[in-house]
């Protein structure tokens, strides 16, 4: 009984060693982002979803600097189809200091916050890439609904050529409006 704890507590432990090593370089944040520029909406174009995202239909980020610095975010889209019954989160955005505005931490429940990393952003401020050293969740997104076909294999390269597997992106549908 006791070889069985201590190898169930040993295997336990090398779990988690091997689950917290990342074999991927940290993701290198872009040089620095203009806050004010990069706030309103941008539409989710394809990610690696989280749990709430799998069925998400019309997905929209939009941000907004708060007087404390902070940044207030919208998430909202329309669960399992265009017609789905809208969806909304509101996290909480912080900036992380000296990393010129491009890494936030992002609470959805307090006291927890999840990295959010700015890995690229085009210099019109049309499309950016939000990236997680874990590499478990991505998100491309844009300032319209749609992109591309070009733009969309050259952002997904991008996704690829940071270390995720893009087998994994799901393409989020988006309506005309």
């Amino acid at each position: 009984m006791k070889n069985n704890s201590i190898r169930l507590l040993v295997g336990l432990v090398t779990a988690l060693i091997s689950g917290c090593a990342n074999q991927n370089p940290p993701i290198k944040p872009v040089s620095s982002v203009d806050l004010n520029q990069y706030m309103d909406d941008w539409y989710v174009i394809a990610c690696i979803p989280t749990v709430f995202e799998i069925d998400a239909y019309n997905a929209v980020k939009s941000y907004q600097i708060e007087k404390d610095g902070s940044i207030n975010t919208t998430f909202v889209y329309r669960k399992d189809g265009f017609d789905g019954p809208e969806k909304r989160y509101n996290p909480q955005g912080f900036v992380v200091e000296n990393t010129g505005n491009a890494v936030w931490g992002m609470k959805f429940i307090w006291p927890f916050k999840t990295e959010y990393i700015i890995a690229y952003l085009d210099k019109d401020y049309t499309s950016t890439i939000i990236a997680r050293n874990a590499r478990d969740y991505v998100w491309i997104m844009a300032r319209t609904p749609f992109i591309k076909v070009r733009e969309y294999q050259a952002l997904t390269k991008t996704v690829a050529n940071l270390g995720y597997d893009v087998s994994k992106l799901r393409k989020v549908p988006h309506q005309s409006h």
